[in-house]
């Protein structure tokens, strides 16, 4: 297999391709913030929850789900903070990835990358971090 990148180029591509996976898991999990509500311990991050409260329309209380699930909608998602953040923060991921990959089969496959492609994938992993 012939490559387009020389060893720096190599090395930049697998610690990318590490830096994008760490993101992505980052982002896919909901242990952005961790607390204790109604004495149970609850986390969450941007479209993700554990352990939240809801309102037991039968029993008149509030009661403590303690699973991990998704928000219902992106409107459920608690602020516009959080929103503009799932929303941002899961661009970058994609990004992120896709500059990864590329590199990635720059490994692989000759006169796929160039030194302006190379630039230009540097921008974008600016961005995307």
């Amino acid at each position: 297999m012939a490559s387009s990148l020389t060893c720096a180029g190599v090395v930049w591509a697998f610690l990318s391709f590490l830096c994008a996976a760490t993101s992505c898991v980052g982002f896919f999990m909901p242990y952005w913030l961790l607390g204790s509500q109604l004495e149970k311990s609850v986390s969450f991050g941007t479209f993700r929850r554990c352990s939240y409260p809801v309102r037991d329309e039968s029993r008149q209380m509030t009661v403590m789900v303690e699973q991990c699930g998704r928000y219902a909608s992106f409107q459920a998602i608690p602020s516009a903070e959080w929103r503009i953040c799932t929303v941002v923060t899961g661009l970058g991921c994609g990004l992120l990835l896709l500059v990864a990959l590329t590199a990635l089969m720059g490994c692989c496959v000759s006169e796929l990358i160039s030194r302006t492609v190379g630039r230009v994938a540097g921008g974008i992993q600016f961005l995307g971090g």
